[in-house]
Parts: C-alpha cells; structure tokens; sequence
C-alpha cells in the first residue's frame, strides 16, 4: 500500500460525489470519482485504488454488478458499499459478495472516515499476511493454519527472527499449538534440514531429565548401560525445543546457563565439553516473570532464553479460525479413519463459534476426532458435538445451559428468536454497521455476517 492511500468514489449524484472527496481528502488520502459503473470499469483498467467507496445504485448496473467484475479480475481493493436506510438488505447481500461494510445515509465524515479506515486497515493485515503465509488454499503457514487478525503479529515476528539464531521464548496457554509455532521457526530458517529435537521439561522425571537434555556415558549412573548422545547433540545443525521450561530443575537450570554460555555440552559421566551448535526454541503455559520472582526460574537464565518473547493467542480470540482450524482437522481425521466427513452443518459451525475453547486447539482437535470416530458422515450435525460444546451457545443467549433449543414452556422463546432480536437490536442500535454491533456484542463481525445470510436463505428476509 502507498504512504498515501487511494480510494475510487463511485457515486452519480455530483455533489454528493464531491462532498465524499471533501470528507476524505483531509485524512491523507488521494480520491479519484466516479459517475457511473461504466466509468468507473474505465478508471480501474488504469487505477487500482485501496478502497472502493461504491453507491449500491448505479444509473447503468448496481453496486453489486461492479464488485463481482472487480473480483473476475482479482483486484486487490477493499468496497464499502453505500446504500439508502431502506437497501440494507441488499447491502447485507453484498457482504456475501465480499465487501467490507456499508454505511446508510445520511452519514457524517467521521462515519465514512472511520470505516475507509478500518476498512485500509483490513487491507494492509490481508497483504501482510498474503506476503508472509505460504498459501496452500486453507490458510496454512509453515505448518499453522489460521489467518485471523490475532494470529497476524505471530507470523510477522516468526518471519522476521527465523533468519537470526536469536533464542525464542513463546508463551500461551496449554493446547494454544507452542511446539506447532517452534517446529514453524525451524522450517522457516537457515536450519531447516537439520533436526527439530523436542523436550517436554515436564513429562520427564526430574532426575533423568538432564541425562535426556545433555546425554550420558556408559555407566554414569545405574541403569546407564550404553552412552545416550543426548537431546542438545542431537539437535547439533537445528534447532533444540524445550516445552514447558519453567518445570526444570534449578540444578538443570544452572547448567543450562553454562551450555547457552559456551554452546558446548557435557555429557553426565563424562570430563569432555563438546561443541554443540543448536538454535533454542523454548515454551511456558506459566508466566515466566511470576516464575522468576517465586525464585522457581533463575533470573539470569530466564535472560538468556527470552531474547525474542512471542505470546500466542487462545483459540476464543482467533474469530473464524477455529472453522479453518475444525476444517482441516476434520479432513485429516476423516481421511486417517477412513470416514467420509466433508463439512459441518451451519448449527454446527455455531456452536463451534460460541463455545470459548478453554483447552484451546489441541481441545478442538481431540473434538473432532472424537466425533468423527463416533459417527458417519458426510457431515458433522449439532447432535454430533460433546453437550459442553453445545451450551455454549444457550449460555451466550441468556439461557441456562439445560434449556431446550425451543420453546416448551409459556413465557420461554425460541433459541433462534432471542439470537435474531438481538443481533438485530444492535445493528439498528449502530448505524448499521456491522463490525461495531460486532464489537459491542463481543463477537466477530463474520459471525452477525454469517446469521444476517442464513436468517436470509431460510427466507425470513
């Protein structure tokens, strides 16, 4: 994107169309007009402006016809759609065709300031990650699958220190995908045909922990009974993962001080320090400052490993990521089991959306695998998903999580109804716009987008 963003005003009432140029240009931004979509077929064979600012209707097609023909030709711009207080079903509808949000008039600069820029915004994330994700058609990086905004500062730091040797202290939850992330920096550097060694700090007895970080000869100990090179030696040429580092043994941690020092390895049992080149990847689901100041983490080891900090999100905070995320699972599944499983129904996506995932990614994993085990496909239903997935979904509409998803009792409405009323309370509540009653409600704005459409198709209007 330029320093100075372009936007393309499509609008055919003149004035109008000026007062918009008037509302933006004072932002830093260079605004092209546009009478007709006619016009504006003909500015976009020469301009490629950041943002379409684009009126629904069109004295010689609508809004709508000219999105689809500027995504036949792939151009890179995010629309906003303006529309008149009663065409905001069809600006509903032009979400499906992928703009990023519309207003209704009339509206005040602030308004089509703010959402231009949100909306350059979405474009600068979008091409940073297009530009950082190896992209395989569902939304891989390195490994990782994801492409919420949430997951975007973790693929720029990854990409910016995998060239470096610099150590890398990641930090996140249990099940938020640590060892996926380390395994991903691997493949990203200069090391990745070397090995990837992984040690969980706190799966292994203490005392044998530092014969399996440093190796041992043969009889150092009893049971020795043949020489063990040992995690860091075997690591030598790659990079060495140390999951759950915040569980090692102080006397472990002091000579894992001395081996960041000097980058040589002393097997136990043995007088010789070998050399050991190795990149250090290491990994806490606890607060490794709080580790510190309870005295169970050295200080100036907790120095040395947290050169370069990369905090992971919980899955809750990754918006849709955790259908890519179900999606891909469910394939692999699938095709490991031998089941044919495809999709998920829509009530099941929305229960997948509303539950908060306190075991993260490796929680939603063992989900699907479970479901796909259990049952036949081609698709996974609401009735398939574990009950807590499920009164997730109750609990967010303000019902117990026991109540049925119908109305049984007098006084009681349907799920579906409460949901509906208060999505669209909000809306109205907000202008009409949709990322901000998202906000306001605490969910993504893919999230009203997706029930505004379904509500659409069951043809409830």
């Amino acid at each position: 994107m330029s320093p100075r963003p372009s936007v393309l005003v499509v609008e055919d009432i003149p004035t109008l169309a000026e007062t918009f140029r008037a509302f933006l240009e004072p932002a830093g931004m260079t605004v092209t007009v546009a009478l007709s979509g006619g016009e504006a077929r003909a500015r976009l064979e020469t301009l490629l402006p950041d943002v379409l600012v684009l009126d629904l209707h069109l004295p010689d097609m609508t809004g709508i016809d000219l999105m689809r023909w500027v995504r036949e030709r792939g151009l890179p711009c995010e629309t906003v759609i303006i529309t008149a207080r009663g065409s905001v079903q069809a600006a509903v509808d032009s979400m499906r065709e992928g703009a990023f949000d519309f207003i209704v008039k009339p509206f005040s600069a602030d308004r089509l300031r703010i959402t231009v820029k949100n909306a350059l915004e979405r474009k600068r994330l979008a091409g940073t990650l297009a530009a950082l994700q190896e992209v395989n058609g569902d939304g891989a990086f390195a490994g990782m699958v994801g492409r919420s905004a949430a997951m975007e500062p973790v693929y720029r730091i990854l990409q910016n220190v995998a060239p470096s040797t610099a150590t890398v202290f990641i930090r996140g939850e249990s099940g938020t995908g640590k060892e996926l992330c380390a395994d991903a920096l691997h493949r990203l550097s200069g090391r990745a045909d070397g090995p990837f060694i992984a040690i969980n700090c706190a799966a292994i007895p203490r005392d044998l922990l530092e014969s399996e970080v440093f190796g041992h000869v043969k009889g150092a100990f009893t049971g020795a009974s043949a020489d063990r090179k040992g995690a860091a030696l075997s690591a030598h040429g790659g990079t060495l993962f140390l999951d759950e580092v915040c569980e090692m043994d102080l006397g472990l941690q002091a000579k894992m001080l001395r081996f960041l020092q000097t980058r040589t390895v002393q097997r136990v049992g043995e007088d010789k320090a070998r050399p050991c080149d190795v990149r250090i990847v290491c990994a806490s689901n606890r607060d490794p400052e709080a580790e510190v100041r309870a005295g169970r983490l050295r200080e100036d080891l907790f120095y040395r490993l947290n050169v370069v900090a990369l905090a992971l999100p919980p899955l809750r905070d990754r918006d849709d990521d955790v259908l890519l995320i179900a999606r891909h699972v469910l394939a692999s599944v699938s095709a490991e089991e031998g089941r044919l499983f495809a999709d998920f129904t829509p009530e099941a996506e929305r229960a997948l959306l509303a539950y908060g995932w306190p075991g993260n990614v490796r929680e939603l994993q063992n989900v699907i695998r479970s479901v796909v085990v259990l049952n036949t496909g081609p698709q996974v239903t609401a009735g398939m998903l574990p009950p807590e997935v499920l009164a997730a979904e109750l609990v967010g509409a303000g019902l117990p999580s026991g109540s049925p998803p119908r109305a049984l009792a007098e006084g009681i409405r349907p799920l579906d109804d409460v949901i509906r009323g208060t999505i669209e309370a909000a809306v109205v509540a907000c202008g009409g716009n949709i990322p901000r009653a998202a906000s306001a409600l605490g969910v993504a704005p893919s999230t009203i987008y997706r029930r505004l459409q379904g509500w659409r198709d069951e043809g409830g209007g």
